[in-house]
């Protein structure tokens, strides 16, 4: 990296502990696009901004830059409370790495129902097939849009063993036409492919 990418790397990163909110998300942002593996401490910490634009900015941003931001992401799956895991799952997913579907699974049980919601959305668009059983679990989640989330990525990972349970959850949910439509997209998709 040439001397002035250095200098631009380090004026995003000090524009993070900036008062305006908007130049935190805007200095978020831009890092995400550098791709830089020396920005992940900082956004990480950007997850608790006290700004929701600026939280989503960062976890976007360190999904960008992939690999490197894993490991601190489960850190805090396993460690912290509150927004900061949901912003951490929405960052994982955004990876989409077979590297964290374990702990994307553990996610599936979580205390929180957005967590749980953006694990299950994240499950589906890595695709990967370990998935399959711990969502067939959580179509029945007290959350309804966990379960829509867990029906929509079923359908995604586009595995036969998702068929029976949808159809299953899509009897039970007696007078819900809107989870019933997102059953019924989900088996289209499986059946497809």
């Amino acid at each position: 990296m040439s001397n002035d990418n250095n200098k631009d790397l380090n004026v995003l990163i000090e524009n993070l502990k900036d008062d305006n909110p908007e130049k935190r998300e805007e200095s978020a942002n831009d890092l995400g696009e550098t791709g830089d593996s020396a920005a992940v401490e900082s956004l990480i910490g950007l997850l608790t901004d006290d700004n929701p634009k600026v939280r989503f900015a960062a976890a976007k941003a360190l999904g960008k830059i992939g690999e490197p931001a894993i490991d601190p992401l489960v850190l805090i799956l396993k460690n912290e409370e509150g927004n900061i895991r949901r912003y951490a799952t929405l960052a994982l997913k955004d990876i989409k790495s077979d590297k964290v579907v374990d702990q994307l699974v553990e996610a599936l049980n979580d205390g929180d129902w957005s967590v749980r919601k953006f694990a299950s959305k994240a499950l589906g668009e890595i695709g990967n097939n370990t998935a399959i059983e711990p969502l067939i679990d959580t179509l029945t989640d007290e959350d309804w849009g966990v379960r829509v989330a867990a029906v929509k990525a079923l359908g995604d990972i586009g595995n036969e063993k998702g068929i029976d349970p949808i159809k299953k959850a899509r009897r039970a949910a007696t007078g819900d036409k809107e989870f019933k439509k997102a059953c019924n997209k989900a088996l289209k998709k499986i059946q497809k492919k």
